[in-house]
């Protein structure tokens, strides 16, 4: 592949997901999904995600603003925030019966009207069992899950990053599996986008409850309603609706490692020609990077990272390069500008 077929392509990836500031509900709408992540390092995933992406937007708001906004938590790919249509798209999910501790759960739920976890230690006591990390979860915290992910209930609220849960109100007739799934997909391609072929199989196959998800692909593909083309061998997928994008003044971002430019790590190698991984959870001598380190982006290119921490009231700011660090002016204010745009963006969290 030619140097200027992968700068198109570097292009489009960035012009497509870091779009011009909007509003919170307008920007979770074009997203259709925000990954949510519980590490504060210097603040959540889905904070680090949005303030690219919201005017003036400051760590913390999402939860403070949920509660008037029209989105819902659950899991698509991923566990996140989704506008309430997108949603709708998931549910039902299990018809199965549900077990005795769940019944119990759900009617304590409804006479409380809202429930943090601790409130059902009271009604139902502290049990423990096995999570899916090997570790011990109460019992009534795994049915909240469970009951959370059949849709009957839904995070009301959060407090202090701990969820809230209430009754979900019932979705009522739910459009056919076969346009749920051609909707999902396109939320998740469009998302994604330019996403590899290769990628969007794995990450839609969790749909194929309503259906085979390659069919539903090729005949989006076939429709016209995404285009591909295989640039170094790679099979890439996206909105036709793009057209020709505009990634914007050059400028120094620091992205989440859950963002959607760096959520697939195999593309990531591909548009910048360098492995990234998160390394929060490998162990300290065998990091590389740092135990957060975020991808830096300078205009369209990857070209290192920076780790981020808040030490006695004050931001400090460690970057690092794949290569040689860039030369000039030009590079040097935007990095700055970059680092103040963050220190704005965690005073609602400072202490």
């Amino acid at each position: 592949m030619t140097n200027s077929g992968l700068e198109r392509l570097r292009a489009h990836a960035v012009a497509h997901s870091l779009f011009p500031p909007t509003t919170l509900a307008a920007a979770i709408e074009r997203l259709a999904f925000v990954q949510a992540d519980p590490i504060r390092s210097p603040a959540r995933a889905q904070d680090l995600i949005l303030r690219h992406r919201v005017k003036a937007y400051r760590a913390g708001d999402l939860e403070r603003l949920y509660p008037s906004l029209d989105l819902e938590e659950d899991y698509l790919y991923a566990y996140g925030f989704l506008p309430r249509p997108v949603w709708r798209l998931l549910h039902p999910r299990r018809t199965s019966p549900l077990s005795a501790l769940e019944r119990r759960v759900l009617d304590v739920v409804r006479r409380l009207r809202e429930a943090h976890p601790r409130d059902l230690d009271a009604h139902l006591g502290g049990r423990r069992v096995v999570n899916a990390w090997g570790g011990r979860s109460k019992a009534a915290t795994r049915a909240l899950d469970d009951l959370q992910y059949r849709g009957l209930l839904r995070v009301v609220r959060r407090e202090a990053g701990i969820r809230v849960y209430g009754v979900a109100t019932p979705i009522g007739e739910p459009a056919s599996p076969e346009l749920r799934l051609r909707k999902l997909v396109l939320a998740v391609a469009g998302l994604l986008a330019p996403v590899p072929e290769r990628t969007l199989h794995a990450t839609i196959a969790r749909f194929r409850r309503l259906g085979p998800p390659r069919a539903a692909l090729g005949d989006l593909v076939r429709g016209g309603v995404l285009q591909n083309e295989t640039i170094d061998g790679v099979s890439y997928l996206w909105p036709t609706h793009d057209g020709d994008l505009d990634p914007g003044p050059r400028a120094v971002r620091f992205l989440a490692p859950f963002d959607p430019l760096v959520w697939d790590r195999r593309r990531f190698e591909h548009l910048w020609q360098w492995p990234y991984r998160f390394e929060a959870y490998t162990p300290a001598s065998k990091r590389i990077r740092g135990y957060y380190a975020m991808p830096l982006l300078w205009g369209t290119r990857a070209i290192g990272w920076a780790i981020a921490r808040m030490e006695g009231g004050c931001l400090e700011v460690e970057v690092g390069f794949v290569g040689r660090r860039p030369a000039g002016a030009e590079f040097r204010r935007e990095l700055e500008a970059e680092i103040g745009r963050m220190e704005v963006f965690l005073r609602r969290e400072s202490p």
